[in-house]
């Protein structure tokens, strides 16, 4: 086991939007638990990443700039194993995971993809969409107004016409669902899923969570919101995930977001030995290639 050297890549701060401490909480976790494992993990930036500072033939990271995204799938392509994929990371964008998810039957909200610069409003308005949510196309959410809630198609075309103007070409627009809004975090292949209502245990990043606001308790299949979750994790190709569903009033489970290793907050240390343990695993199956 001495013999598994570990490059560990951390999560630039400005990809951890208040949740810097948290990011690093889990990440330092699975850590610890890998080297009690017997594996040298050394741990680098983004930035060192970037520059060609990592070595190791076995990669496990946190990252989301899109050029340690590229240098994650050079590095996977020349036979690296890296832990989540970088392929797996860029699907986890937008544009790209409401493509796949919606084509590999997974349950999403009705949605459209646009480019900024087009009218929206007649769209919205024949599917009598009036409340959505437009959220950037082509990359993770870095800031609050990454995601926008609107009421109306009139307010739809405001916001995408200040994405323009902000640079984002494309964005997705989500009909907004009704119901309990519930955050997750599971690992592929493994026992370990973890739920619960953000907005009544004051978890937040962007304050969104209001929208659908306190739980009604609503009643739903537990087991049948793993299996989606997972199902979504082997189509995505993310090994550590985590994001967000609602339930309806009769029991449906929808998948409004899914992010590659989130921060793990409420349950990180149940969640880290179920991560390591995961990463062994497919460092073994690796090496048996």
């Amino acid at each position: 086991m001495a013999d598994i050297n570990i490059a560990g890549i951390m999560r630039a701060g400005a990809f951890s939007p208040n949740h810097i401490g948290n990011d690093a909480a889990i990440f330092n976790l699975v850590a610890d638990q890998l080297r009690k494992r017997g594996c040298a993990v050394t741990t680098y930036s983004e930035e060192q990443l970037i520059a060609g500072h990592v070595k190791e033939q076995i990669i496990v990271n946190m990252c989301r700039e899109q050029r340690s995204i590229m240098k994650l799938q050079e590095l996977e392509d020349k036979g690296c194993l890296v832990i989540n994929s970088g392929y797996g990371i860029e699907n986890c964008t937008r544009e790209r995971m409401t493509r796949i998810l919606v084509g590999c039957g997974i349950p999403y909200p009705e949605s459209i993809i646009v480019n900024t610069d087009e009218g929206v409003r007649d769209a919205l308005t024949k599917l009598k969409m009036d409340r959505c949510w437009i959220k950037r196309g082509d990359f993770h959410a870095m800031h609050k107004e990454d995601v926008s809630y609107v009421r109306h198609p009139e307010e739809a075309q405001e916001v995408l016409q200040e994405y323009f103007l902000r640079g984002i070409k494309r964005a997705v627009i989500n009909r907004h669902l009704e119901g309990d809004l519930i955050k997750f975090y599971g690992v592929r292949d493994s026992p370990f899923f973890f739920w619960f209502y953000p907005f009544d245990s004051g978890h937040s990043k962007y304050g969104h969570e209001a929208i659908n606001g306190h739980s009604q308790g609503l009643s739903f299949d537990h087991d049948k919101m793993k299996a989606i979750c997972q199902k979504a994790s082997e189509v995505l190709d993310v090994n550590i995930y985590g994001g967000d569903c609602i339930v309806s009033a009769q029991g449906d489970i929808r998948i409004i977001d899914f992010n590659d290793w989130p921060s793990f907050a409420p349950c990180r240390n149940e969640a880290a030995p179920f991560i390591a343990k995961s990463i062994m695993a497919a460092i073994k199956a690796h090496a048996a290639k």
